[in-house]
């Protein structure tokens, strides 16, 4: 639902006169559900002041009643709600899958090829739309989160939140302790789009095995470049064979095979909002400081 302005003032009432007001409606039972003004926020009518305003002007009913006066709270499950004589659509539950996701599966809702989508593998009971957190190319393997909360999806995919995601990488050849030490500094990538490049942020490695055929190792990144895993193992000389991403902050990709998909627990789901927000604090006192030098 498109976001609706509250009619303008010339002279904003206060807010203690407002709450003074004679109840006009029959919705002031707390324990039927939500306060009005968050399921209004909530469905994208506008901010919760906002919508606060268009209840104490008179546009709001619930269930043909009119609702002008707070608080008031309504069940948005059995409610009929509307605003502006427009019904609107409670915002769908949260949903939160890992996708043990295959190779040869794009991570796009929209893909003008017809190739097959992660989300063509997740089928919810609730129908929610879900959508990639982040992306892993058509060639790569492992842990992908699907999710219809689009504030955490931001706070997981956005580099200045600096959540680590951990892939193990298999290349051919026995790679020589020069290039992980160039990996571990970080690399010039040039981004031909912009015509432009920069160097990569440092790396965490780990040794899994190295012989004369292959080897193989985790690399920890905090970045989200475009294929960056694979620019950067081609620049040192070992093209990557086989990736798969097993990592994503706390949430580790275990109890799936390749094409099945699982909801997280709580704990896992804590856990994750932990690290997501986590980052964030960690942003803004970079930020900070990076103001006051």
């Amino acid at each position: 639902m498109n976001r609706i302005q509250a009619k303008s003032r010339s002279r904003p009432r206060p807010q203690a006169k407002t709450r003074s007001r004679k109840r006009t409606h029959e919705f002031v039972d707390a324990t039927r559900g939500i306060r009005l003004q968050k399921v209004l926020a909530e469905a994208d009518v506008g901010s919760r002041r906002a919508c606060e305003e268009l209840i104490e002007q008179g546009e709001v009913t619930v269930n043909g009643q009119m609702v002008a006066t707070l608080p008031a709270w309504v069940d948005p499950k059995h409610d009929h709600i509307k605003v502006q004589g427009k019904r609107i659509r409670p915002a769908a539950s949260a949903v939160y899958v890992m996708l043990f996701k295959p190779r040869g599966v794009v991570c796009t809702n929209a893909d003008p090829q017809g190739r097959r989508r992660a989300i063509d593998l997740v089928t919810h009971p609730s129908r929610a739309r879900l959508y990639p957190v982040g992306r892993l190319d058509i060639d790569s393997s492992g842990l992908l989160l699907l999710t219809n909360d689009g504030e955490l999806a931001n706070r997981l995919t956005h580099p200045r939140y600096h959540l680590a995601k951990l892939y193990e990488i298999t290349v051919r050849g026995s790679i020589d302790d020069a290039a992980l030490k160039r990996l571990e500094r970080g690399l010039f990538l040039h981004n031909p789009k912009r015509q432009e490049g920069s160097r990569t942020a440092r790396s965490r490695l780990r040794l899994i095995k190295r012989d004369r055929d292959r080897t193989r190792l985790l690399i920890e990144l905090r970045e989200g470049r475009n294929r960056q895993v694979r620019r950067m193992m081609l620049q040192v000389g070992y093209p990557v064979h086989r990736l798969r991403r097993v990592q994503v902050g706390p949430l580790k990709l275990k109890g799936l095979r390749p094409g099945e998909w699982r909801e997280l627990s709580s704990i896992e789901l804590a856990s994750l909002k932990r690290a997501a927000y986590r980052g964030a604090a960690v942003s803004k006192r970079t930020k900070r400081s990076a103001d006051r030098s």
